[in-house]
């Protein structure tokens, strides 16, 4: 946390959470409700036939919520586009900045590309925090721009009522060798490589102050190893785990893939400190309306109320989750033929 005053003249700490109603990726329009809105942009089959070869160049686009649109390029490559922005997930200015850099350049690294170029995306509250602030989430996100050979090239901003920052950003990737969240198999086995608990430790963290240097450095780590591991081994199919939790992702791409996932609950890692904090009650209105969305196509098995709360837990810059076995991460269940009206069982 700075010791920075706002921007009436005082010298204060700035909680940089309470300038937010929510925090990171536990902030996003629930899945539900987004899948509603975007449902009007997906073109019908006769508008698709006739936009013909241009749509054909279109590899990845709203069919399956994926992570990044890709569009073939002519050359051989393909072009990954992104953006991702949220509210203050922590405290401290330039661990924000690097979290949401962290946090979008991973959707690239889902597609399995690398990325080329971010640009900044500021909302600030300009009369109320200090523009000192922004540059601090400036120049945390630039060093992990810098840390992945990505550019920054400059972006946009606006007088804003709660502070928001994220980037957009464009990577190449070959398009032979996309990881997609539509190509799960069954047989295949499901690797997570990051721990769940972001998200209830920073709901902790917003209400009660207390820093959690461990989960900071899980969100700020990039899934660029990660993405090149899953590649190297063979995956076709991957996605990143963030505000829908890791039951939402895995939902999406069980649906999009025509398979049912099943998760051994046991095998999945999870932050120091997690259990405890949810047990304490400090649980993300988003993981809540995680857990509603997918609790119809949901076996629960013997799993419990908190351990299906930990398995939606609202993620900020979370880690892949890939059908496939990564060296180094942990399996935490496979992909088998679909169950009718299930694409989740947890055992």
């Amino acid at each position: 946390m700075r010791t920075v005053g706002p921007a009436t003249g005082s010298t204060a700490p700035v909680r940089l959470t309470s300038y937010a109603r929510g925090g990171g990726c536990a902030c996003k329009i629930p899945p539900g409700e987004l899948e509603a809105m975007v449902a009007r942009l997906l073109p019908p089959p006769s508008a698709a036939e006739a936009l013909g070869h241009d749509e054909d160049r279109l590899l990845v686009g709203l069919e399956d919520g994926d992570d990044a649109a890709v569009v073939r390029t002519g050359d051989g490559t393909a072009v990954v586009s992104t953006a991702d922005f949220f509210t203050p997930v922590v405290d401290d200015a330039r661990d924000w900045g690097r979290i949401a850099a962290a946090n979008a350049l991973s959707d690239v690294y889902a597609m399995g590309g690398r990325p080329l170029v971010g640009l900044n995306l500021l909302g600030w509250p300009r009369d109320v925090l200090p523009a000192e602030l922004a540059g601090e989430v400036l120049a945390g996100a630039l060093d992990v721009a810098r840390a992945a050979g990505c550019l920054v090239g400059g972006g946009h901003s606006i007088d804003s009522p709660e502070p928001l920052y994220g980037m957009a950003v464009t990577g190449l990737v070959d398009p032979d060798r996309l990881l997609r969240n539509d190509a799960g198999r069954p047989g295949v086995p499901l690797t997570l490589t990051k721990p769940l608990g972001v998200g209830i430790l920073n709901n902790r963290h917003k209400r009660t102050g207390e820093v959690f240097a461990h989960a900071v450095a899980v969100m700020a780590a990039l899934n660029d190893k990660a993405s090149a591991a899953a590649l190297e081994a063979g995956a076709v199919c991957a996605t990143d785990v963030t505000g829908f939790g890791l039951l939402g992702h895995l939902h999406k791409m069980a649906r999009a893939s025509g398979v049912t996932a099943v998760v051994d609950a046991a095998a999945v890692p999870v932050l120091d400190g997690a259990r405890e904090s949810l047990r304490a009650g400090y649980v993300s209105g988003g993981t809540r309306r995680n857990l509603d969305w997918v609790r119809p196509h949901l076996d629960a098995g013997r799993a419990g109320e908190d351990q299906l709360q930990l398995l939606a837990d609202a993620q900020t810059s979370g880690g892949l989750l890939v059908a496939g076995e990564i060296p180094g991460h942990p399996v935490i269940g496979e992909l088998v033929p679909a169950v009718a009206g299930t694409t989740l069982v947890i055992r």
